[in-house]
């Protein structure tokens, strides 16, 4: 073989190592591919640059507490424009009605101009109203959005038309205080929802599954006086996939195929049905199966699931004196990171915390990634997105529209560095907040405020590194 046509073979085999190695991913539903807040790409910044991240675009959008989705070179992201004579309550916790527009909203992930708008009437009368809660999810050529007064929308993704459509709420299961706020979770051909809690005979249960092509409703499970806030999950464990569901009452395992119940475990009942984060499910290689779940008000719960079978015991729970007198993680709004037997997470005033897998027991606390004062702030969040599949390095999304690359490992916070992306623009929480999960996707992050989307390149490439 001469040496040139060596060094071209040689070529062809480097290039898909090379090409696999840079590949993009898509964002396409909460938390990302997977369900777990995890960013799986090669090729990001180590640290960020003095000047601040590569701005690709900045796109107007309306008001809305969901985070984006990003799939095949689109985001999609729902917003509430309310009627200009409408003027929002100054207590936040008032329920009146306001008329607006709602609307789900495609753009070129590449220039952030808009593709399509699916727009229509809606009054809104929950608490906090600024718009939707629930992060679209895109599946094939679908996109499901759920809005906040229980407009279940399936649409094209390629023109926003409606393939089908269900509204959630009515006087037997009326919208929750703070809106229909459980993410959308698409399973083989359901689409699974929290729809409501008080009927389930006539499919209106704490949890519906809808035929994904449809909307019809295949099966309807659990009864509750309010169905609460945090998103369905699947996981594998004691030998079949099961669909955890968290209410205000209890944790629940269904066979996602039927809705039958595997196990239950009471936690609650929930205060005020604040029952928000995502159980997040992990594999300990010492403790096996576990799933946690915590509160504003109840504390946490860690669940030791059956290998063998499907089945809980409860591992440990703990709970301090109240929501500012807090034993080992009170969480209201940002899901914990589970890792290396260790909880990464956010307590109801702001400390970010780690604790201790097996015990609950707090190693270190830290106000250093929420707030400027380094002191207690009422529901002060951030957002823990990990980096990598096993990855000790977390970018940290905060309430104030910063970004942080740090370390979290069972010796503390190591801050890397930051950088200001995007303006707090909410003030339903007594001061400027962003309460609104960001996509990460094709090496870029995508992030929305009240009145704007940014897209902003996290490659090494784009930001000298």
């Amino acid at each position: 073989m001469s040496r040139s046509v060596a060094c071209f073979m040689a070529a062809i085999l480097i290039v898909p190592a090379i090409v696999c190695d840079i590949r993009a991913d898509d964002w396409p539903q909460w938390m990302g591919t997977q369900r777990d807040g995890t960013w799986r790409e090669n090729g990001l910044v180590t640290d960020f640059p003095k000047e601040g991240l590569k701005t690709r675009w900045r796109s107007p959008v309306g008001g809305g507490y969901c985070g984006p989705a990003v799939a095949d070179g689109r985001v999609y992201v729902a917003d509430y424009i309310p009627n200009p004579s409408v003027q929002r309550p100054r207590n936040p916790f008032q329920r009146i009605t306001q008329l607006g527009v709602e609307r789900v909203l495609c753009l070129d992930a590449a220039t952030g101009k808009i593709v399509w708008t699916h727009a229509y009437d809606v009054a809104y009368g929950m608490s906090y109203s600024a718009g939707p809660r629930a992060t679209p999810c895109v599946d094939g050529d679908s996109v499901y959005s759920l809005g906040a007064e229980g407009d279940l929308l399936c649409l094209d993704d390629k023109t926003g038309n409606v393939k089908w459509s269900k509204h959630l709420s009515d006087s037997v299961s009326p919208t929750p205080t703070w809106g229909f706020a459980s993410h959308p979770l698409v399973y083989g051909d359901r689409l699974i929802c929290i729809t409501g809690g008080c009927d389930p005979d006539h499919g209106r249960g704490v949890v519906t599954a809808f035929d994904k092509q449809t909307g019809a409703a295949i099966w309807s499970a659990l009864k509750a006086k309010e169905p609460g806030y945090a998103p369905p999950m699947i996981c594998q464990s004691g030998g079949v996939k099961q669909l955890i569901i968290w209410d205000p009452d209890a944790v629940y395992s269904l066979d996602p195929a039927t809705g039958k119940i595997y196990w239950s475990q009471p936690f609650g009942p929930v205060r005020l049905g604040l029952c928000v984060m995502t159980p997040r499910f992990y594999h300990d290689p010492q403790l096996g199966d576990v799933l946690f779940v915590a509160t504003q008000y109840e504390g946490s719960l860690v669940l030791k699931l059956d290998e063998k079978k499907p089945g809980a015991t409860v591992l440990w729970r703990r709970a301090g004196k109240s929501d500012r007198k807090t034993d080992a993680l009170h969480v209201l709004l940002s899901s914990a990171s589970l890792r290396d037997g260790h909880i990464y997470g956010v307590d109801a005033y702001g400390e970010l915390r780690c604790l201790d897998l097996k015990t609950g027991d707090r190693l270190w606390q830290t106000f250093d990634a929420t707030t400027y004062d380094a002191g207690q702030q009422k529901w002060a969040s951030a957002f823990l997105i990990q980096l990598g599949e096993h990855a000790s390095r977390y970018l940290i999304a905060n309430e104030h529209g910063d970004l942080i690359l740090a370390n979290l490992d069972p010796a503390g916070y190591h801050e890397i560095s930051r950088t200001h992306l995007l303006d707090p623009t909410n003030a339903d929480p007594g001061r400027p907040a962003l309460w609104c999960h960001p996509a990460c996707a094709d090496h870029c992050i995508f992030w929305r405020n009240d009145k704007e989307m940014v897209c902003a390149s996290m490659a090494a490439s784009d930001n000298g590194q």
